[in-house]
């Protein structure tokens, strides 16, 4: 059984996120961008997760085995957010504009998955693994396959249970 211990010594996806916290204390401070990508950098080589320093991150955030998560510069990311391993809040563009996700609060995106561009995650969405999402998804929605389509839970039905009606996310 983990402990807390053991969470705060072996898991790369808390370290990162704590970086993460850091180095966009300094990111948001004049002149201090050089460092927080240096420090950024460090944590991505140690743990396996790249966070941009200027990417917005919520409370209660966590990503469950970490390696290969990439979350870009002007992503944001709301409360309660699971992220598993390999998963992308990337860009679609290289202009000096918003080009990386918007997440809502409690959003679990599953391994693999793919969040592409300007796009808008709802609160309580369920995006499933190795999904591709390139267009917004509305709040208690499921989002499953490549490109991502988009249904809604049945009434009472728990989204989380509900991303297991599509065996396609599993492949």
């Amino acid at each position: 059984m983990d402990t807390r211990l053991e969470m705060a010594l072996a898991s790369p996806g808390l370290h990162a996120i704590w970086v993460h916290r850091v180095s966009h204390s300094l990111w948001t401070r004049p002149g201090g961008h050089l460092a927080a990508r240096l420090l950024s950098q460090i944590s991505r080589s140690v743990t396996g997760v790249e966070i941009h320093p200027g990417a917005q991150i919520g409370r209660r955030f966590f990503i469950d085995h970490g390696m290969g998560v990439v979350i870009g510069e002007t992503a944001e990311v709301g409360d309660d957010v699971l992220l598993f391993h390999g998963v992308t809040l990337g860009g679609r563009s290289m202009k000096r504009v918003k080009r990386h996700p918007t997440v809502g609060n409690n959003v679990t995106i599953g391994a693999g998955a793919r969040v592409l561009g300007a796009v808008y995650i709802g609160d309580g969405v369920q995006i499933g693994a190795n999904s591709v999402v390139v267009k917004d998804i509305p709040a208690g929605a499921v989002a499953t396959g490549v490109p991502a389509t988009i249904r809604f839970p049945n009434k009472g039905q728990d989204p989380y249970e509900a991303m297991f009606n599509d065996p396609a996310i599993w492949i």
